[in-house]
């Protein structure tokens, strides 16, 4: 087959810089008024620095990432850095990782959607109509994410800045609003709902579940094969959608923070399971239209652009499973789009079983609740293999523009802030919780399991690295 037949039964290059950074932002900039009861009540008044110290844990990750993406220029981020660092094996735990917590997006944001009626417009929705809502959503996402990338990313792009412009400009119109009070950010690390565990305060841990919010930047990765860019710009869209989400996430929170005391904000009928910006617009401030407005571009589109950029990344990830020999070559086709076929249709599969095994029980809020955990368990596996990258290819970083300031020094430091954050996400988590994680891991297994006895016996995996295609 001729490189170009190869080409045009692949993905196509057709991203330019701006729609990859969107992809990496939607993906992090999501649930911050829908959410935003759940991270006030991790951090009280000082949610908002809670956020200002989690961005500077995460961009010394960000930064490594962005050291790696440039020397490989295929879809598949924690997957190829990790079996090239280490093994195939670990290769394929990181992946799996890491789809823990894009998976678990795109139908728990089509459960929040549905939840979003059903709360601010006073709709009284049956269980079996949430479902419904939740299976129209997944069927067009699905049908979107088989078209044109370029139609895609440009919804996800709409979307994204349009929550950004009424989020900022709620939280101006929330600081002038002649309401707000620099006195309710008084002992801002005395409040935490969460319990202190071991010694350590509850306030630590609620900063260390913001994590969740954060991760979506890893996303880049995965879309470099479609970019018409030099993939050292990829730093951009890496580092830049960290900052962007994290800036803004302080800003805001500093704003909200300013209308009354955690436990007035909190309290019953002002956060109506999630909402307490727009409930605490209405019910303290007194608006009436604004919060409806705000709801409907922040929160709906917020939503979408999370779900487009969850649902890009899972595709593309399992593509380059399919195309590096973890997974069968079938989940290689691609349309006249030059979409992956079956990975679509894996996911959808899965995302209408989580929902309903979300009505049907709390399998799927308890697997939501470790989708931190295992984001940082692949992101401190990812941070070793890049100690072991640098170690054994250093050629490779030579004409690298983005090696990491510190070397090794920072690599390890980033390493060591993904397994303390780890940790304390294993802090408080349920029974139920690591049930769902186990049976995730189950299923992770036994197709490992069939990889090594079966398919890795018949066939090598092959990652394309900057010495050319190389077995593992």
């Amino acid at each position: 087959m001729s490189s170009s037949e190869k080409k045009e039964n692949g993905l196509k290059k057709s991203l330019g810089l701006i729609f990859v950074y969107t992809v990496a932002t939607g993906s992090i900039f999501t649930y911050v008024s829908y959410w935003d009861s759940v991270f006030f009540s991790y951090c009280g008044a000082g949610t908002f620095l809670a956020f200002a110290l989690m961005t500077l844990a995460i961009l010394p990750i960000a930064l490594v990432y962005s050291e790696m993406s440039p020397l490989f220029h295929t879809s598949g981020g924690e997957l190829i850095y990790n079996t090239v660092g280490m093994n195939k094996h670990m290769g394929f735990l990181a992946s799996w990782l890491i789809m823990a917590a894009w998976i678990s997006v795109p139908p728990a944001v089509c459960m929040a959607i549905a939840t979003f009626f059903q709360q601010i417009f006073g709709l009284k929705i049956s269980t079996l109509g949430i479902v419904v809502i939740g299976i129209v959503i997944l069927l067009l996402v699905f049908i979107m994410s088989l078209q044109n990338i370029t139609f895609l990313v440009k919804v996800q792009a709409f979307c994204l800045f349009a929550n950004i412009a009424t989020t900022l400009l709620t939280a101006i119109l929330v600081l002038t609003s002649g309401h707000w009070h620099i006195s309710n950010l008084a002992n801002m690390f005395s409040y935490s709902g969460i319990e202190s565990t071991a010694g350590i305060p509850g306030w630590i841990i609620g900063m260390a579940l913001l994590i969740t919010p954060f991760f979506g930047f890893e996303t880049v990765p995965q879309m470099v094969e479609e970019g018409d860019f030099p993939t050292s710009n990829a730093k951009k869209a890496i580092c830049g959608s960290v900052l962007t989400c994290g800036l803004i996430y302080a800003i805001f929170f500093f704003c909200i923070a300013g209308i009354d005391k955690p436990e007035v904000m909190l309290a019953d009928g002002v956060a109506e399971n999630g909402f307490m910006t727009i409930t605490a617009m209405k019910n303290i401030l007194g608006w009436k239209v604004w919060p409806m407005i705000y709801a409907v571009i922040s929160v709906l589109l917020g939503m979408t652009a999370s779900i487009l950029g969850f649902w890009m990344s899972t595709v593309r990830m399992m593509y380059s499973m399919g195309k590096k020999n973890f997974l069968p070559q079938s989940f290689t086709t691609v349309n006249k789009h030059q979409q992956p076929i079956l990975p679509n249709i894996f996911l959808l599969g899965i995302s209408l079983i989580f929902i309903l095994l979300m009505n049907a029980g709390s399998f799927m809020n308890s697997f939501f609740n470790l989708m931190s955990f295992g984001c940082a368990c692949a992101y401190a596996l990812t941070m070793i293999s890049a100690v072991l990258i640098r170690k054994k290819h250093p050629e490779w970083y030579k004409n690298n523009k983005n090696v990491v300031k510190g070397g090794n020094f920072t690599r390890i430091l980033a390493m060591l802030i993904m397994v303390a954050i780890a940790f304390f996400c294993t802090l408080g988590q349920g029974k139920d919780s690591w049930i769902c994680f186990g049976i995730y891991l189950g299923i992770g297994v036994c197709i490992w399991a069939w990889m090594v006895l079966v398919r890795w016996k018949k066939s090598k995996v092959v990652i394309d690295t900057p010495d050319g295609e190389q077995e593992f």
